[in-house]
């Protein structure tokens, strides 16, 4: 239902905002925006970022969005070329820029242009596991099979980051099992797993479905200060997020968990003024993002730069300077802070 919800908007603001359009768009520049699964939250987001660029009558450039596999695909294709504009987790920004983790060498043209909305960690777990209520529980599956996510995911890789940061085993405690939200949240109603990592702007409908079918038999597991320090060891992206009561069905007392943000990230090598257009356009727009797509709704100015690890465009550095937003230090790259 949801789903058929975000379709019937993008179809009512493409419409919206095409009607004017005439052929001189066609005589446009156009650049790739790499996202995700349809069935995740990058591709309608990005295909709604995209039709507010394209339906610029006045614009020099259009913006097409293609999904892909994920964070570590649009590393590839950014590389590569093949496209120009995508969204990615922040810890993939990362190690891009450092050329760590599953990235092996540094990705030096990747630039920021803003943090979008959190990715809140679900890491969840069968309530006969659960003692103290945080994700140090985990450490206490001795075998049982637990859902990481599909392999080569963002899920799979920022889960792994997380619980090695927390010094849990989880390759000789877990019986490992790679699956889709939807799989994993299925195999926990039926007993076929004990737990699952489902990373992802809340609510997420894996968990709902779980949730409304298990009750207080599953938990999703709180941080503590002492665990969110201990996963910023490397990269400090991650803080605490509420979920607030009633996010999800038969959740009655807040949870505290972690999220990192999502990152919208440029070729350096696309020009200042097309980067400085579109996040510009992403701002002053962003009230019809919001009517896409819930998830969007957390995304404020004000927290536009928080928890980017990679240096901003010049585009959109000096939109950002227009409108008085404070920059950290580390996201002037080699722009000097006069300019």
């Amino acid at each position: 239902m949801r789903l058929q919800k975000i379709k019937l908007l993008l179809v009512v603001v493409v419409a919206t905002l095409l009607s004017d359009c005439t052929d001189q768009s066609q005589n446009r520049q156009t650049y790739i925006l790499t996202t995700g699964t349809t069935g995740g939250t990058f591709y309608p987001v990005g295909v709604a970022l995209s039709t507010l660029v394209t339906a610029q009558e006045d614009s020099e450039f259009s913006v097409t969005a293609i999904s892909s596999a994920g964070s570590m695909e649009n590393i590839k294709l950014l590389r590569d070329n093949q496209a120009q504009f995508g969204l990615i987790l922040s810890i993939f920004a990362a190690w891009a820029q450092e050329g760590s983790g599953p990235i092996r060498n540094p990705q030096p043209y990747l630039r920021s242009i803003s943090a979008m909305w959190p990715n809140v960690e679900h890491f969840v777990l069968h309530s006969d596991l659960v003692t103290d209520g945080t994700i140090a529980d985990l450490g206490n599956i001795d075998g049982e099979r637990y859902a990481m996510g599909m392999r080569n995911s963002g899920a799979e890789y920022t889960g792994a980051y997380i619980l090695e940061a927390l010094g849990i085993d989880y390759k000789n405690q877990f019986n490992l099992a790679y699956m889709g939200y939807g799989a994993s949240a299925g195999a926990m109603q039926d007993g076929n797993i004990v737990g699952m990592n489902v990373p992802a702007g809340p609510p997420i409908t894996a968990i709902t479905q779980a949730y409304a079918q298990l009750a207080d038999r599953m938990t999703i597991l709180d941080f503590t200060q002492e665990q969110l320090d201990a996963i910023n060891y490397e990269f400090p992206l991650w803080n605490f997020y509420e979920l607030e009561p009633g996010t999800y069905p038969y959740q009655e007392e807040a949870i505290t968990t972690a999220y990192s943000p999502n990152v919208l990230v440029v070729r350096d090598d696309v020009s200042e003024e097309i980067v400085y257009n579109l996040t510009k356009l992403l701002w002053e727009n962003l009230s019809t993002l919001q009517e896409i797509h819930s998830a969007t709704k957390s995304m404020n100015l004000d927290v536009a730069l928080i928890g980017i690890p990679v240096p901003l465009h010049p585009g959109a550095l000096r939109y950002y300077q227009e409108q008085g937003v404070e920059i950290p230090d580390h996201l002037f790259g080699d722009t000097p802070h006069g300019e």
